[in-house]
């Protein structure tokens, strides 16, 4: 077979690929992940590696920074130690020399940290600026073990943060977003670098806004960096590496017969990503619809297994109008309510401004027909205290005076059905409706999305499990029984 002389000049396949905390969370998982990454490479394959910080650093450098906060500079410097320890040990067992750039990297980074917790100990403040900067160093010690194992297979590997690999975000701290010009300063910093046979290992989770201050950009955001850089290159796929073999049917701890899908649409993952689904960070697939990039979500201890691929196009099966069943728990109900509500739309209006400039994202949002009441369902859970809480106490001021009642309702769950299928299918709101009301299961707030991608109701947290499990069998999306062997 002859190759076309044009077919010799293109450039080899460009992947991303990301790896989570789990994948980074001993000196044998680094050391998993690095052959992950040289399996390809010795393909022919480029390859930009984007890392999680190790299992539990994240939230070890919260707990350390409220410690400082709040006075305690003993336990938060007993948190750097332990870190400290954990990442030396890593690196030795990695290979590297007690005198090797990478443990002068670990040693200056955990000085900086120190220095950064020690200023919020003095002021005995801890903004949300001052967070991100601290948090953002689980990301950025694991860069350079992951920079250690890729060198130890031979590849030339090169680690930057997300800032210095080009993320530019605004200052939204805590939750940034990137910046238009973000795409064009990633392909300028990258491309030089994949040119001259590096390997780039961005640091997750993370960027920097104009000015140069570190942000990060919300929990799970190493999957969002991933994506971002694969959008700026024009990468081939992404794959985001997990422990899981995929996207589920619904969550296997409550679902002991869920199953993997092996197709979702970039809006079928959005969905599943916000209602709960933590495979993937919610806004992670959004850098890549426009470019039409797949992302593939791969299982590391079975890299051969497909995984399940998300792309632009929706696959429905034959009789399945739901894909997937997902739950968020820890979910609080605030509900507006009152005479002062009734003919008055901006009292509405500063509800939703209200929410806006306290950064507290709505899972679900009812109105009454008689409009004299609004219900909110948001998370409650929150690094500081109760977003339910902060969300009452921000309404306060602008419904003051207006004869209006704000009550809370805690201990409440969203649970949603995910799926293309669902657009123009009768009967599927009945079929959920009565999945839940066979095992006596009140709803409490009811919502559907005008794309009919998903249908979302909310209920008593104690009953998320039983009515995940009612629903899944409900649709047909239990795996089949195991056929027992016949002696």
């Amino acid at each position: 077979m002859t190759v076309p002389p044009d077919a010799q000049l293109l450039p080899p396949r460009l992947l991303v690929m990301k790896f989570g905390g789990t994948l980074m969370g001993s000196s044998a998982a680094v050391r998993h992940s690095a052959e992950l990454v040289a399996r390809s490479t010795s393909q022919g394959v480029r390859v930009v590696v984007v890392v999680s910080a190790m299992t539990g650093v994240t939230n070890q450098l919260l707990r350390l920074a409220d410690a400082a906060e709040g006075g305690n500079i003993a336990l938060a410097n007993d948190e750097i130690a332990a870190m400290r320890t954990r990442h030396f040990a890593a690196a030795q067992e990695l290979g590297a020399a007690p005198d090797s750039e990478t443990v002068r990297d670990i040693r200056e980074m955990h000085e900086t940290l120190r220095q950064a917790v020690y200023g919020v100990y003095l002021l005995r403040e801890l903004t949300q600026r001052s967070r991100d900067l601290i948090v953002s160093f689980g990301e950025r010690l694991s860069a350079p073990l992951m920079t250690l194992a890729l060198s130890q297979l031979g590849l030339h590997p090169h680690h930057l943060t997300g800032g210095q690999a080009g993320i530019l975000t605004d200052a939204h701290f805590g939750n940034a977003k990137p910046l238009p010009s973000t795409y064009q300063r990633v392909r300028d910093r990258l491309e030089g670098l994949l040119a001259a046979g590096l390997t780039p290992v961005v640091a997750g989770f993370m960027g920097e806004t104009e000015k140069g201050a570190t942000t990060t950009l919300g929990r799970g955001g190493t999957d969002f960096s991933a994506t971002i850089v694969g959008a700026a290159l024009g990468a081939d796929e992404v794959w985001t590496w997990k422990d899981v073999d995929g996207f589920m049917s619904a969550d296997p701890r409550a679902v002991p017969r869920a199953q993997n899908i092996a197709q979702l649409s970039y809006g079928e993952v959005m969905e599943l990503a916000y209602f709960g689904a933590k495979v993937l960070h919610p806004l992670a697939v959004t850098p890549l619809q426009e470019h039409h990039i797949p992302l593939r979500v791969k299982s590391a201890a079975d890299p051969d297994f497909a995984g399940t691929l998300v792309t632009g196009e929706a696959v429905t099966v034959e009789g399945r109008s739901v894909k997937a069943v997902t739950a968020i728990k820890g979910v609080s109900i605030i509900t507006v309510s009152g005479a002062g509500i009734l003919g008055v739309p901006e009292v509405v209006a500063e509800i939703f401004q209200t929410l806006a400039r306290e950064n507290i994202t709505l899972l679900m949002v009812s109105q009454s027909s008689s409009m004299s009441n609004v219900s909110l369902a948001i998370q409650s859970g929150n690094v500081e205290r109760s977003a339910a809480e902060r969300t009452v106490a921000a309404l306060r001021t602008p419904l003051a005076g207006r004869e209006l009642q704000v009550d809370i309702q805690e201990g409440v769950a969203v649970l949603a059905i995910v799926g293309a299928g669902m657009r123009g299918t009768k009967g599927v709101s009945a079929r959920l409706f009565t999945a839940l009301a066979a095992q006596d299961i009140n709803i409490l707030m009811i919502s559907q999305g005008s794309s009919e991608l998903n249908i979302s109701v909310a209920i008593e947290g104690k009953d998320a499990d039983t009515a995940t499990r009612e629903v899944h069998t409900a649709f047909g999306l239990n795996a089949p029984e195991p056929v027992e062997a016949t002696g």
